[in-house]
Formats: C-alpha cells, sequence, structure tokens
C-alpha cells in the first residue's frame, strides 16, 4: 500500500478546496465491493464520503452529517446500501453474544443488524429525517446491487 501510494503521489492532481464541490455528503456501507467513487461518478474533492458496516445511521454519523453541513457547505445526503450485506446473516442479540463470547465483554451498542435492505434505507432517511442538527434533510437512498454494478433509488 506504501508503494502504492507513491506512485498515486507521483501523479497526485493537487489540493483540492475543503468544501466538497458537489456539496454532497455520501453515506454508505464499508463493503470493499462497493467503490463508491466509481459507481456515484465522483471525482477528488466532489464529497464528503462516511462509511461503516451497514451505512447505518448512527449518532456519530449525524455528529458527521452535523459537522459537513454547518462548516463545510454540503446539502444532500446520498444513502449507499448494498445488496448480500453482512449485517443480514446475523442479528443484534446473536451479534452481541459472538463478541462476549469472543472477548468477555458485551458491546455498549447495538450491530444494527437487519434482514430487508430497502426496509433498512427507509429506516435510514428517517432517521436523518428526524435529525434536529442537520440544516438541509435533502437525502435520497439507494440500493447497490454487488452482482450487476447497478443502483437503484428506494422510494
Amino acid at each position: 500500500m506504501l508503494e502504492a501510494n507513491a506512485d498515486w503521489a507521483a501523479r497526485f492532481p493537487g489540493s483540492k478546496p475543503v468544501r466538497p464541490a458537489r456539496e454532497v455528503a455520501v453515506v454508505a456501507c464499508m463493503d470493499a465491493r462497493m467503490p463508491l467513487f466509481g459507481l456515484l461518478g465522483l471525482a477528488l474533492g466532489d464529497a464528503h464520503v462516511i462509511r461503516n458496516a451497514g451505512g447505518v445511521i448512527t449518532e456519530d454519523v449525524i455528529r458527521s452529517l452535523t459537522i459537513s453541513q454547518h462548516l463545510l457547505g454540503t446539502r444532500e445526503i446520498v444513502l449507499v446500501h448494498h445488496t448480500q450485506c453482512g449485517l443480514q446473516s446475523t442479528d443484534d442479540v446473536a451479534f452481541a453474544d459472538l463478541v462476549e463470547q469472543s472477548t468477555g465483554r458485551r458491546p455498549p451498542w447495538a450491530a444494527r443488524a437487519f434482514s430487508d435492505v430497502d426496509d433498512d434505507v427507509r429506516e435510514s432517511i428517517r432517521l436523518i429525517q428526524e435529525s434536529p442538527y442537520l440544516l438541509s434533510r435533502q437525502v435520497r437512498g439507494t440500493v447497490y446491487d454487488v452482482d450487476s454494478g447497478r443502483l437503484r433509488e428506494v422510494e
């Protein structure tokens, strides 16, 4: 990875403004099969990207979105969840049990597992729209199909 960085630095396009050019923040799953910049047509400097397991809206995601909007000018939020998500293979209790069995400590947070990806996107939209800290609640939810590469919007 350090060698790849040396190659990147040799062709680095130069510094970009701190404010995202497209005034958008993307909240997405951390899944390695999702090449976000390519699948959304984004270039360096276009958007803030916040990734976590499941792309779920947590207190820290709201914190990041609030900073993104208040300090750095973003106004639209795009959610990118995906098919075959690892969080669909467990539930919150089973996951907490697994962690506790492995480490002796039960996590104080929920994994936020889900069974239906579209319902989880709708829940994420609801959480954003109900947040009192955001300047803009303009949000669109999508699901990326890891087999076809296609993105579809969730109504």
